[in-house]
């Protein structure tokens, strides 16, 4: 049975509820003005490089908010099959190369485009679509299914040939994101295609040697260090309880395990005189 919510994907759940109370935060307090980039004036004329650190904190309209929203609801599966350290690890690896990645290709870009492409929407779409790049290599598809378009006669039985896609339980997801990359085209398109590119090279461990094997310390997700020797001691415990059931002539099964195997060794000396 898959559990539902957020059971057992605690930093999903921040995640999800900190994109949303930032969203609605600076839309109360009207600052969406400080989270989205232009490359001019922004960075060229009024050298504002902070925003290169602050604009993947929020949305700046609700229609990114719910596609994102909704994008990571369904991508918490990775945190549950990863698990939660490792999961932060990869947030956390991941964040300076989308914070800074996407604003340098805008920057690339816009001279080749003549001034078209100069715009890069506030939010963590870079983030989203590298986990869009482990959902996709990860999760298997569990069931596919056919959206019947036409239906053409078929030539050995009379029965008619249903014609159309064949989608799979994952084409929800896929669609959703599809509609946050296109939400603020091109600038929100230029944020996905390199998400989901840094999710790759994660993926691949084609950065540093130890960018993919990193990982947060413990506490940060809520760990505690486990002592190793109280570890042993309490599968040593474990193993004995398992083994202490009593059989039809009241000794303990692992008593009578230990006799038998005494009493086999006996017996081979016994044969050998």
């Amino acid at each position: 049975m898959l559990a539902s919510g957020f059971t057992a994907a605690p930093v999903s759940q921040c995640l999800f509820f900190g994109v949303i109370a930032s969203s609605i935060l600076v839309s109360i307090t009207d600052t969406k003005y400080l989270f989205y980039i232009q490359v001019v004036p922004h960075l060229w004329q009024y050298k504002q490089a902070w925003r290169l650190l602050v604009w993947q904190s929020c949305y700046n309209n609700s229609t990114e908010l719910l596609f994102a929203a909704m994008s990571l609801y369904h991508l918490r599966i990775i945190e549950r099959l990863w698990g939660s350290r490792k999961f932060a690890s990869f947030l956390f690896s991941l964040l300076p190369p989308t914070l800074l990645l996407p604003p340098i290709v805008t920057t690339m870009l816009r001279p080749l485009t003549f001034g078209a492409v100069n715009h890069l929407p506030a939010g963590p779409t870079p983030l989203i679509f590298a986990l869009l790049a482990q959902y996709h290599a990860a999760i298997p598809t569990i069931y596919k299914y056919r959206i019947v378009t036409s239906k053409s006669p078929s030539t050995s039985s009379s029965a008619s040939e249903e014609q159309g896609p064949v989608l799979s339980d994952k084409f929800l997801v896929y669609l959703l994101a599809g509609q946050l990359a296109l939400s603020s085209f091109p600038g929100s398109a230029i944020a996905a295609s390199v998400g989901w590119m840094v999710g790759v090279a994660w993926r691949g461990e084609w950065g540093p040697g130890a960018w993919g094997r990193w990982r947060v310390p413990g506490w940060v997700v809520g760990e505690k260090k486990a002592n190793t020797g109280q570890g042993f001691e309490r599968l040593r415990r474990r193993l004995e309880g398992e083994g202490s059931g009593t059989g039809a002539d009241g000794r303990s099964e692992g008593e009578a395990r230990r006799r038998t195997l005494g009493r086999g060794i006996l017996d081979q000396f016994r044969g050998a005189f």
